[in-house]
């Protein structure tokens, strides 16, 4: 009886658990959409680190995700030297930051988990409550997380960059394709 509660008890303390989520900045891609009337812009962003911890009981959320702001691009150098200057001023604000507080839905720690993250993104000097699906897998102490979502970026304070002419969208479509290692806090390193 006492080995079956032991072993009982060392099982609900894996399978809820604090982990450790590093992304690695070189495999995470960043892209985003933004519709006018002629058609679609994309572009990308790039990571500069992101650190995560999260309660697989709780939810329970923390750290950070933070994008080099002045690494947008969309391959046209006028348009991208507009983004800058005019809708991002990021000069000014050069990073992008999304702080997770909360992790609704279960993360299965070997396969697949729909989740959604709740949190608060830092873009243009202020700070908006987000909540982004996010498709999360699990293997060998690796994951990959597919997260798309939208920024009202004229809702959230920036300039429109539409003319008379030319009329785009008031929300920017962004998709991030994360990977990183993610290890239980207090194990060795070996993700397990």
């Amino acid at each position: 009886m006492r080995l079956a509660l032991l072993t009982l008890s060392i099982f609900l303390r894996a399978a809820a658990a604090d982990f450790h989520l590093q992304l690695a900045p070189e495999s995470t891609k960043i892209s985003w959409t933004l519709g006018d009337v002629l058609h679609m812009v994309h572009g990308t962003f790039q990571l500069k680190c992101g650190d995560v911890r999260f309660d697989t009981d709780s939810g329970r959320a923390s750290g950070a995700v933070v994008v080099d702001a002045a690494s947008g691009e969309s391959g046209n150098g006028s348009r991208d030297s507009r983004m800058h200057k005019n809708v991002l001023e990021s000069a000014k604000y050069s990073e992008i930051l999304f702080a997770p507080e909360r992790v609704e839905g279960n993360v299965n720690l070997s396969g697949k988990s729909s989740v959604k993250l709740h949190g608060t993104m830092k873009i243009h000097g202020a700070a908006h409550e987000i909540t982004a699906p996010a498709e999360v897998t699990i293997q060998d102490g690796q994951l990959t997380a597919d997260i798309k979502f939208d920024v009202p970026y004229v809702a959230w304070g920036m300039k429109d960059p539409s003319t008379f002419l030319l009329k785009v969208s008031k929300s920017v479509v962004v998709e991030m394709q994360a990977t990183g290692r993610i290890a239980q806090d207090g194990a060795s390193g070996n993700g397990r």
